[in-house]
């Protein structure tokens, strides 16, 4: 599907880097979702609202706003939510344009204008790195962003957009860095760097998929960002299948890193795992609170609530609240 025209962000980005050597993104979004269940049994994971928008819409929204117009959704089976949202509603566009009802109106049209989207199917679920190279045929031999559909970062920040700007200086592959706890390490795909000169900017010299927290070379995540050069895909198409039987991306990235194309953006603003349950809630309160048409009443409401909280007594039903 192709948009009719696109968001304001994204005309903007496209003005403002007019010389960018990055236009596509792929997102994958084929994963099962079993941490929702039984949420997810019909229900693709990356559709699950936060707050009035479903999680991947806030992807490929920060994709636009920094100016990607070329958007490849790479799903599986039972995802066809996906392809509905960001398609055209005509019965409904008609019945809120009869109504005059033009906020919601503009809701409903606002996903398919953002980019140029378009929809593939994975068929076997084997891995990130599988569903990357998925998207060769669309990407070509061009560099291209990749974006986790559950890693959702705040609105406010400018962390893709930073990584193309590196990707733009430095050519090879960028990938999104995040310091965590070395007891939460073993959740991520953990680098090895070294410094550049540049403050928030590292080089990768390895990748360990999911190490141990004694095997970790430092406490930097690889979160869900990733700007690749398409030498990746010749790396992937060879790379076997590795923890959990998985094609993984982090280990095509190791081979890269090895011959030193491979930077991090070390990232520090706010950034959600809308994969966790625990965070995917908390995700739900930043954002609300944050809206000017919802915050004001929900944190005096929330403030309340808390406050009534006291101890440990169990919560009682309020059909007040």
């Amino acid at each position: 599907m192709t948009a009719p025209h696109l968001s304001a962000p994204a005309r903007a980005a496209r003005a403002a880097g007019s010389v960018r050597t990055v236009r596509k993104a792929v997102v994958p979004a084929a994963g099962l979702g079993t941490r929702f269940l039984p949420a997810t049994k019909a229900t693709p994971k990356e559709m699950l609202p936060v707050v009035d928008k479903p999680a991947i819409q806030y992807v490929v929204e920060e994709a636009a706003a920094a100016g990607l117009d070329d958007v490849l959704m790479v799903t599986g089976r039972h995802k066809r939510a996906i392809e509905d949202h960001f398609d055209h509603a005509a019965e409904l566009e008609q019945t809120l344009a009869a109504k005059g009802d033009t906020v919601r109106l503009d809701a409903v049209r606002d996903p398919s204008r953002l980019a140029s989207i378009h929809h593939i199917r994975q068929g076997d679920p084997l891995g990130l790195g599988h569903a990357v190279l998925c998207a060769r045929r669309h990407v070509g031999d061009q560099p291209f962003a990749v974006l986790l559909g559950d890693d959702l970062i705040d609105p406010g920040e400018s962390l893709l957009g930073r990584m193309l700007e590196v990707r733009d200086r430095r050519l090879g592959s960028v990938v999104a860095l995040l310091e965590v706890p070395p007891e939460r390490i073993h959740l991520y795909g953990c680098a090895a760097v070294e410094p550049t000169g540049e403050e928030d900017v590292v080089r990768v010299t390895g990748l360990v998929e999911k190490p141990s927290r004694q095997d970790a070379p430092s406490r930097y995540a690889v979160i869900g960002r990733y700007v690749l050069d398409p030498a990746v895909f010749g790396v992937l198409e060879r790379t076997p299948p590795g923890r959990g039987g998985e094609i993984q991306l982090t280990d095509a990235l190791q081979e890269l890193a090895a011959g030193g194309t491979v930077h991090g953006v070390v990232f520090r603003g706010l950034r959600y795992d809308t994969g966790d349950k625990a965070d995917y809630l908390r995700t739900v309160v930043r954002l609300a609170c944050a809206r000017p048409d919802l915050g004001p009443e929900f944190v005096a409401w929330l403030r309340d609530f808390v406050a009534g909280l006291g101890g440990t007594t169990p919560l009682r039903r309020n059909s007040a609240a």
